[in-house]
């Protein structure tokens, strides 16, 4: 065999180079059709999680919504050009060039580097190496070795001397070197052939794009999101790009808070399950650390700025700090009690500042005292318990709050001279089928709607109303409505990531609007 005839790109070589353009033109050509019929999609998600090197510059793209729209644009017909030139031959090594150039710009966007893949749905564990890369590589050697003017149709544009095709199994050292032949302008059989070898598999594509459009239409009949992301994640499912405006803030103190709060009862696999007793499993199988991350990542970009949450989930705050991912400043709830199957009981006191401690010890904003611990110490007439606990949190400086689900209890909290920086209480209606349940078993938590919102129009401290969705048994339309009516000055909110543009826009809406509010508002 002669040196020639050992890189000559023939039979199964030039087979093998082939299908590798098609099946990367095919992943261009899905990924960009499937961005252009979502209406929603967006690089905005994609281009905000960038956390590397360049990352002022796509943030900076995703900040300015007519460089953003361009931004789009471009993504979309680059892959559907691309992945259309790759799968029928046509210019490949200019086009694989191209492709490589927008691989390369989804790869620095977010390198699945350690500690800044947050968020991001992957299909395998990346460290280094992503399918961005891998295409990219693969998109490198169709660049240096183009087969459209061999099987494509770019044979039927060049009238150029091209390489014959030497079947593999023809022994080229018993037989004299072949002489290159030149493309003539007759369209012969053979040439044809040639041109339209991928035309075939085209079909395919087409035929099976129409059979995913066609589950994908079931799939948002039922609402499930059908978005892709192979080539541009997103971290949630209701775009950024629907969020109507950041949520207003105000400020207790000298401390600035988002008007809604993001409860953290849910990240932290606290949900009130009512009947269905497999709930809290599912909340904690869903809220993965990175998933955690990017719900609060998410929050901060609808202009939410703090989490209440226990002080379980400090070491994740701390982390998520450290990592640069955000900076939303959190609220800590200071519970006090031990769970059994016979019921609540207190922890030991020095447990109990120890547990304090270590949310102050990492950042803590402001700490306030749970409501049922509230409910319990002053139900019990305990109300030194809380002196203590207060006095320790302002000698570290920080807000100071006291929650409850009882009325009595903000009742008795005063009468004992408690003046906290803010008030906490659960505030919701009772117009839902289960809080007419003769039975109180985890289906009402205001226990005196009335009465709370006449005397919570009497204390001049901020309120932050919580449970205003009855944990679930509310419309957010309807529970953010009726809390801020009547005397909320913030309302905290557990909401997962595909509520949360949603649940924003909702709220933004409701405060822009004319509020029927008698109470003033204090914050």
């Amino acid at each position: 065999m002669t040196a020639k005839s050992k890189t000559q790109l023939t039979g199964i070589r030039l087979y093998a180079i082939v299908l590798l353009r098609i099946v990367i033109g095919w992943h261009f050509l899905f990924e960009g059709i499937s961005k252009l019929f979502s209406p929603s999609w967006s690089s905005a998600d994609f281009l905000f999680l960038s956390n590397w090197i360049f990352k002022d510059f796509f943030h900076w793209i995703a900040e300015n919504p007519g460089i953003l729209a361009f931004a789009d644009f471009a993504v979309i017909w680059g892959l559907i050009i691309i992945g259309l030139a790759l799968f029928v031959g046509f210019f490949d090594r200019i086009i694989s060039i191209a492709g490589m150039a927008l691989l390369g710009l989804f790869w620095l966007a977010n390198p699945p580097l350690t500690g800044m893949d947050f968020g991001l749905p992957h299909e395998g564990n990346y460290l280094i190496v992503d399918k961005n890369l891998v295409e990219l590589f693969g998109l490198l050697v169709i660049s240096l070795f183009p087969t459209g003017r061999l099987m494509g149709i770019e044979l039927f544009f060049r009238r150029e001397k091209a390489p014959a095709i030497i079947p593999e199994t023809v022994k080229v050292d018993t037989q004299p070197a072949p002489a290159e032949t030149t493309v003539n302008n007759r369209l012969d059989r053979r040439t044809v052939i040639r041109g339209l070898s991928s035309i075939p598999v085209l079909g395919i594509f087409g035929y099976a794009l129409m059979k995913q459009k066609q589950w994908e239409s079931y799939e948002e009949k039922n609402l499930v999101d059908a978005v892709t992301g192979a080539s541009a994640k997103t971290f949630n499912n209701a775009s950024l790009k629907e969020l109507k405006a950041q949520v207003p803030h105000a400020k207790i103190k000298d401390t600035e808070f988002s008007r809604i709060i993001l409860g953290g009862n849910l990240l932290s696999g606290w949900a009130h399950s009512r009947d269905l007793i497999y709930v809290s499993q599912l909340v904690k199988a869903y809220h993965q650390k990175e998933k955690i991350f990017a719900t609060l990542l998410l929050a901060e970009k609808c202009g939410i700025n703090t989490l209440l949450t226990n002080p379980i989930l400090c070491s994740l705050i701390d982390e998520y700090w450290k990592r640069g991912i955000g900076k939303i400043q959190f609220i800590t709830d200071c519970a006090g009690l031990n769970y059994s199957d016979k019921g609540a009981s207190p922890m030991p006191f020095n447990e109990y500042l120890d547990k304090i401690k270590r949310a102050i010890d990492t950042g803590a904003i402001a700490c306030y005292i749970q409501g049922e611990t509230a409910d319990y110490y002053m139900g019990n007439g305990q109300p030194d318990v809380i002196s203590k606990v207060l006095d320790y949190i302002r000698s570290n400086g920080l807000l100071t709050g006291i929650g409850a689900h009882k009325i009595e209890t903000i009742k008795a909290c005063v009468d004992s001279g408690f003046v906290p920086d803010f008030w906490m209480k659960t505030m919701h209606h009772y117009n839902y089928w289960s809080a007419g349940h003769p039975v109180e078993h985890d289906n009402k938590f205001d226990n005196n709607p009335a009465e709370t919102i006449a005397y919570m129009k009497t204390l001049p401290q901020p309120l932050i109303a919580f449970k205003v969705m009855a944990a679930g048994a509310i419309l957010p339309k309807d529970g953010f409505r009726y809390a801020f009516e009547n005397g909320a000055d913030f309302i905290c909110a557990g909401m997962y990531d595909f509520q949360m543009v949603e649940d924003v826009n909702i709220a933004c809406d409701i405060l822009k609007s004319d509020i029927k509010r008698e109470r003033q508002w204090y914050a």
